[in-house]
């Protein structure tokens, strides 16, 4: 009898017979973790209760406790469970995949009549029939041969087709059985259908997708569903859901007027007005922000040609998402390949190796509201949160070594002032450090990764690390913004780059006399003017900060006669830079006050004889039930250090 050595994670150690599973040694350790126990980790890997142990090796017993292990292992199942029940419902239907996402699970079908609500529905039910019958679940490992010849006589060629692409490399074949229905899966999952809670998912949506992710293959259709460990986490999630589709930048976007986008331009941004309006005023902002904190501001090309590419690197390692212009320069028959650039980075350095620079003038900190262009598949569009167009407020901090943790430092208290200004106050910093393959000794990474870290420290910020996420060159700082409704949006970045000052032959004039390369501090603090305005839109429900609003106040007559005292409100309004407009149309005021606060308009002011007689205005404010009446001269006065923007109050 062979046996093996576990330990656990106190740290205590026992031996039992090879092959035992996690379910006995969790039913040795007692009766209870016996019955409680849903999974193991077994060095490092989640591992099925039926799993044998063959090895020594480290070992943690989870229980519904274990909030990671129970969500994955519930997702899971019901990914198989909606499997069942669909072909119990529609037995022609063939099955493919079902893996775990985020909140949730989908599982691909392929079937000649498309889904409906209502079948949703149906399937939900079914899907509780199935959990209430507590079936077991259970595996085996078969062979190839015998997983393809019995899907082929099942008649899922789907599934033959996956077990094809299965490497040959000794990983187990795996099929599950949950009742009598049977699918092909690597695991783990619970040890029967009870285990998972039947009113804590909810079916959400059916969506078209191609077979392995290929446009030339069959269209399927793709079930998704969320699923969480109790109904109150179920139900926070879809109100959050239900507020966040409130919230839609999109839909926003139209009742706002803020921009649209159409096919013949695809991922492009057509902005209207109002939308300029934000974009122009939130970039005006950023102008005065930077220039206070010490950058230069620049410009260059949008056009650059290749060999600049092929210097820096891009052109081998991002060419895919770059978009290629030819160019047949003076009909001499040979035509030049340019590229619209993707980023800044490598335009910048031809701006700062102009002319001779000397330690003195480091640092160097360069801005640049720079446009860049880049693929992204059609299928990754969204909006204006992910788009093909899009202008970076990208700046890049030329300086010595020593001086990377003083303008570290330096831009986090930067980025601080600007998320406060702009309504966000609860974000966080991740550390990405030193992945496998990288240049530069571990002394030299030991010493970047501690200028980062004291740096967050020195601006009064703790971390997060992510180890080994870095890039190849250095290691970066990112900075996530938490919405009003808890959903997380990574924006700012700071990388640290050495390599691309050497690959373009970046050099100052050290203290020595000698040439000396300078570190390249990649910084933006909203990342791209687009996508982060269609977060700000979220976050406010567009109800955006009075400074920043396209449109600021609305002056509506109740009566006509009042129609010359509005113009002179609006005019009143506008030598005080406040963004005011008449509303004199032959309406009532309610439906004024409707139409302009689906706008979202943030003041309202109404003028009827009462307030033309006493150089008044009736103030209605978004969002508020009550109205008030004051002075025109107290509104003017009150509004124009509304308008405002942060920097200038």
């Amino acid at each position: 009898m062979s046996l093996v050595s576990l330990t656990f994670p106190d740290g205590n150690s026992r031996d039992y017979e090879a092959g035992i599973t996690a379910a006995e040694v969790a039913a040795s350790i007692s009766t209870s973790l016996g019955k409680k126990a849903i999974s193991a980790t077994v060095n490092g890997a989640h591992w099925d209760l039926q799993w044998p142990i063959e090895a020594d090796a480290s070992i943690a017993i989870h229980t519904m406790q274990d909030d990671e292990q129970a969500l994955e292992l519930i997702r899971h199942d019901l990914a198989h469970i909606m499997a069942r029940a669909v072909q119990e419902l529609w037995p022609d239907v063939k099955v493919t995949i079902g893996p775990v996402i985020k909140d949730g699970w989908y599982y691909d079908f392929d079937r000649e009549e498309p889904f409906t609500p209502e079948d949703l529905g149906e399937i939900e039910a079914k899907m509780k029939e199935i959990i209430n019958a507590r079936d077991p679940v259970r595996t085996e490992v078969w062979s190839r041969e015998e997983a393809i010849a019995h899907y082929e006589k099942s008649g899922e060629p789907y599934k033959v087709e996956l077990v094809g692409m299965i490497p040959d490399d000794g990983q187990p074949i795996r099929m599950y059985w949950h009742g009598d229905w049977q699918d092909l899966c690597r695991g783990p999952h619970l040890q029967s259908t009870g285990q998972v809670p039947n009113n804590s998912f909810k079916l959400m949506s059916v969506a078209g997708a191609y077979w392995r992710g290929n446009s030339d293959n069959a269209m399927l259709q793709r079930i998704y569903g969320v699923a969480f460990k109790d109904p109150k986490a179920l139900k926070a999630h879809l109100t959050m859901l239900e507020e966040a589709a409130k919230r839609d930048h999109r839909k926003l976007g139209r009742e706002m007027d803020l921009f649209h986008m159409q096919e013949e331009a695809p991922g492009q941004i057509f902005w209207h007005p109002n939308g300029w309006r934000i974009y122009t005023t939130l970039q005006d902002y950023m102008r005065r922000m930077q220039e206070a904190d010490g950058y230069v501001e620049v410009n260059t090309p949008q056009v650059v040609d290749r060999k600049l590419w092929e210097a820096s690197g891009h052109w081998d390692k991002y060419q895919e998402n770059m978009f290629i212009v030819e160019v047949d320069e003076d009909h001499a028959r040979e035509k030049a390949i340019n590229a619209l650039k993707p980023m800044n980075c490598p335009c910048h350095v031809q701006v700062f190796n102009q002319g001779l620079k000397s330690y003195r003038d480091l640092p160097l900190r360069m801005a640049e509201f720079g446009s860049c262009n880049r693929y992204e598949p059609s299928g990754a569009l969204h909006g204006i949160m992910r788009v093909r167009g899009f202008t970076q407020d990208d700046g890049h901090i030329f300086c010595a070594e020593d001086q990377i943790e003083s303008e570290t430092k330096k831009f986090i208290s930067f980025l601080a002032q600007v998320y406060d200004d702009l309504g966000f106050h609860n974000w966080t910093i991740k550390l990405s450090t030193r992945p496998e393959q990288r240049i530069g000794s571990d002394e030299t990474w030991d010493k970047l990764e501690k200028s980062l870290g004291d740096a967050c420290h020195a601006a009064g910020y703790d971390y997060e690390i992510l180890e080994g996420e870095g890039a190849f060159y250095g290691p970066k700082l990112e900075f996530t913004l938490t919405d009003a409704i808890g959903r997380n949006w990574q924006c700012g970045t700071l990388q640290v780059d050495s390599n691309l000052p050497e690959r373009l032959d970046a050099t100052y004039i050290g203290a020595d006399g000698d040439k000396h390369r300078p570190v390249m501090l990649h910084r933006a603090t909203l990342g791209s003017f687009e996508r982060f305005i269609g977060i700000l839109i979220e976050e406010h429900a567009g109800k955006l900060p009075f400074w920043l609003a396209p449109r600021q106040v609305v002056v509506a007559s109740i009566i006509s006669d009042a129609d010359d005292y509005v113009r002179d409100v609006v005019e009143a309004l506008k030598a005080v830079g406040v963004r005011a407009e008449a509303d004199t149309r032959n309406e009532k005021i309610n439906y004024k006050v409707r139409e302009h606060s689906l706008g979202k308009v943030p003041v309202i002011l109404a003028v009827g004889g009462r307030e033309v007689e006493e150089k008044t205005v009736s103030v209605r404010r978004l969002g508020e039930k009550q109205t008030s009446v004051v002075t025109l001269d107290e509104i003017v006065s009150t509004l124009k250090q509304e308008a405002l923007a942060p920097d200038l109050k």
